[in-house]
């Protein structure tokens, strides 16, 4: 399934674009929404994408092989952005996007196990070669604690059984190793009651998304990058974030409150902006998402 950009006129129109404006894309991702700003601010303009996963700033240099626009596309995390603006002597921007959702091809064609829909390694990073002391949802699973996991399933899934699931987790592993998304699934799926196996959200997707939030450390990571884009960005300039869950939500609404409060920013729309009807039936993944936009004074 193509990944589709979501809220993609939304932000766009929110980020306020002019010919010639800088901007960075701070979650390239397949390079949807960064098509769409590079045709905006066309050849005067600039244009830098940031992704940590190889093999979606392969998928975006294909997809911005045409652009008008000049282009520089950089594999690192955006917890790192400042300094990697830094050291590239990029900068500053007048606009800036995070687009937090995941695409579907990272989810169910990267091979490490993001997905529960498929048989793969218990991996979960961005890293598509970790190194022998990386943390993965492998070692999580197999090596920590009863209440370290219930906690992250809690915290991270917001999981109702996570107690039940984690129990379930360290009694499976002292028969043998947990090694792949199916092996977990199936420990899931007989430790939750059969009505919540039958809902429509499968039974493993918090515990998955869980998972994968503490193996790339993902609101540590978004908290860094929010203070990094903000001090890359321009007075005047506009900060587009668009969420998919509470916890990322809650995040940036408060990092947003601080700034309107303290005087140096102000949101550029009172109310957060949701996907239409028309884009949710068009593209489910895209019913819970939420944009801000705040504006630097």
């Amino acid at each position: 399934m193509a990944h589709l950009p979501v809220l993609l006129q939304s932000t766009i129109e929110s980020l306020n674009l002019k010919p010639g404006s800088r901007v960075l894309d701070a979650t390239l991702g397949n390079g949807g929404h960064a098509l769409l700003l590079s045709e905006k601010i066309g050849p005067s303009g600039l244009l830098v994408g940031l992704d940590a996963d190889a093999e979606s700033l392969k998928r975006a240099t294909a997809t911005l092989k045409n652009s008008p626009t000049p282009t520089h596309l950089i594999q690192a995390n955006f917890r790192d952005l400042e300094k990697v603006m830094t050291e590239a002597k990029l900068g500053p921007f007048e606009a800036i996007l995070f687009d937090l959702g995941w695409s579907s091809d990272q989810l169910e064609m990267s091979g490490r196990g993001f997905s529960f829909l498929r048989d793969e390694p218990l991996l979960m990073t961005l890293n598509n070669q970790p190194l022998a002391d990386d943390t993965t949802a492998y070692t999580i699973v197999n090596d920590w604690s009863e209440e370290s996991l219930s906690t992250i399933l809690t915290g991270f899934g917001e999981e109702r059984f996570a107690k039940a699931i984690a129990k379930a987790i360290v009694t499976a592993r002292a028969e043998k190793p947990i090694k792949s998304t199916f092996d977990l699934v199936a420990i899931i799926e007989a430790s939750v009651p059969i009505w919540y196996q039958k809902r429509k959200i499968n039974s493993a997707t918090k515990t998955f998304q869980a998972l994968r939030m503490a193996v790339n450390s993902e609101l540590d990571s978004l908290s860094a990058g929010l203070v990094g884009a903000w001090n890359v960005l321009s007075p005047g300039g506009r900060l587009a974030v668009i969420s998919f869950h509470s916890l990322e939500a809650r995040l940036v609404k408060n990092f947003f409150r601080a700034k309107v409060i303290s005087a140096e920013a102000s949101l550029v729309s009172k109310h957060v902006i949701k996907p239409e009807r028309t884009e949710v039936l068009s593209n489910p993944r895209s019913r819970s998402a939420q944009l801000r936009v705040l504006k630097k004074n």
